[in-house]
């Protein structure tokens, strides 16, 4: 008897696999990245615990985001040279390893070391590796629908593990009263197993590239880096897109204030509420990301993201102002507004590239170019938020960010505007 699948069942059965590879892609891309952005609910807590100033606090995350910037544009070139799953695998227990040191709550300098080897783990081996294997997977007219699934599952996945994340905390640190230490230990130790199961098991179950590294070497040479980067850098809608990002970049990072802000800022908000508040935000991704493409692609992916820019801005000067004069809840409400439509910029920025004609094999340098300008931010946005929170400490030293970050919001409103104009202009 054969054991040749009929052409249906092959079928349903790489149907099943793909989806499969893309669930797993999406929990790993949910799993990986907390455990390097515990200050976004847990930074009061971080600077007793592990015995930091604002300013120690600070230089760790520029660290982290120079090491990412360094390394966009050779995380496309080894994408393109080793196998994806081999590079997610690598990530996944790298991380996950590195979080088994930052549980033991070391001193500064082994600190400053598992920040660079984060930067590795997610910059170099897993950005551009993640990217090119939902590629790989989704079929031509699947694109945009399998990029969607990856960042608003991966929204969700971040939510679903900050909510066991949480309640892990308050049991440890308050029910079980064993202190704000134990608590933090046990919440990355919780991050860190779980990237190296979930690395597990993608490996396991996903299946190698069949493309040959002979086939991968012949399409290096067929073009010249220098060549096609001195174009794409000709392009004026590459700069705008990159100036897009990096605005839209700027927001997202300032949601990791959020916490401290609501703890250090007079409210009478507890770390575990703040947790609790930042925690929902978080649940507002999915929403923000899936929504917003949607009405992008409804409506206009530009209108939409300047009307985001917008709204961000004014949310931020409302946060800024309303202490003296509004209540806690309204503050608590601009939080979340502000979360959901941070979510909703991030899930089109990348969308709007499809719309600049980049040739198709220029795409993936495209991306790495665009990135070292639009993450720019992760370098220094740190050392701003850790000198002002220093300098002014309180209340002020966020109404002065959160200014900052308002500001930037309408640069990146222009920007679109100008984008929106020379893309009509070209029909």
């Amino acid at each position: 008897m054969s054991t040749t699948l009929e052409p249906a069942a092959a079928t349903a059965v790489g149907e099943r696999g793909r989806y499969l590879q893309l669930a797993l892609i999406v929990i790993a891309a949910g799993a990986i990245y907390p455990i390097l952005y515990l200050r976004q609910s847990y930074q009061t807590t971080m600077l007793e615990v592990l015995h930091l100033t604002n300013i120690d606090l600070g230089v760790l995350y520029s660290i982290l985001g120079t090491a990412f910037l360094v390394c966009y544009l050779p995380s496309g070139w080894l994408a393109d040279r080793v196998q994806p799953r081999l590079l997610i695998l690598f990530s996944m227990v790298g991380t996950g390893l590195l979080g088994l040191w930052y549980a033991t709550l070391p001193g500064y300098s082994a600190l400053v070391a598992i920040y660079c080897g984060f930067g590795v783990t997610t910059g170099l081996t897993f950005w551009a590796a993640t990217l090119k294997q939902v590629n790989l997977i989704a079929h031509a007219d699947e694109q945009g629908r399998f990029f969607g699934i990856l960042d608003g599952g991966r929204g969700l996945v971040e939510a679903l593990l900050a909510s066991v994340a949480i309640a892990l905390f308050v049991f440890v640190s308050e029910t079980r009263g064993a202190g704000l230490a134990s608590g933090f230990r046990d919440v990355v130790l919780m991050y860190a197993i779980t990237c190296i199961i979930v690395g597990l098991v993608y490996f396991v179950v996903s299946k190698p590239d069949t493309t040959t590294t002979a086939t991968r070497e012949r399409k290096v040479r067929e073009t010249s880096f220098l060549a096609d980067a001195r174009a794409l850098l000709s392009i004026p809608e590459i700069w705008l897109v990159a100036a897009i990002i990096f605005c839209g970049y700027h927001v997202f990072l300032a949601t990791y204030s959020f916490s401290a802000y609501l703890e250090e800022g007079g409210f009478g908000i507890s770390a575990a509420m703040a947790g609790f508040i930042v925690m929902l935000k978080l649940w507002l991704r999915p929403v923000g990301g899936i929504g917003g493409g949607f009405l992008g692609d409804r409506y206009s992916k530009g209108r939409v993201l300047l009307i985001a820019f917008l709204l961000s801005a004014a949310s931020l000067m409302g946060m800024v102002l309303l202490p003296g004069t509004g209540s806690t809840l309204v503050l608590i409400g601009l939080i979340l507004f502000v979360g959901l439509l941070t979510y909703a910029i991030r899930g089109l920025y990348w969308a709007i590239l499809d719309d600049c004609n980049v040739p198709p094999h220029v795409t993936g340098l495209a991306i790495g170019i665009i990135s070292l300008v639009g993450y720019a931010p992760d370098t220094y946005l740190p050392l701003v938020n850790g000198y002002l929170s220093d300098r002014y400490p309180g209340l002020a030293g966020y109404q002065f960010y959160f200014s900052y970050i308002a500001a930037i919001c309408l640069i990146g409103a222009v920007a679109t505007v100008i984008l929106m104009a020379r893309l009509k202009r070209k029909g």
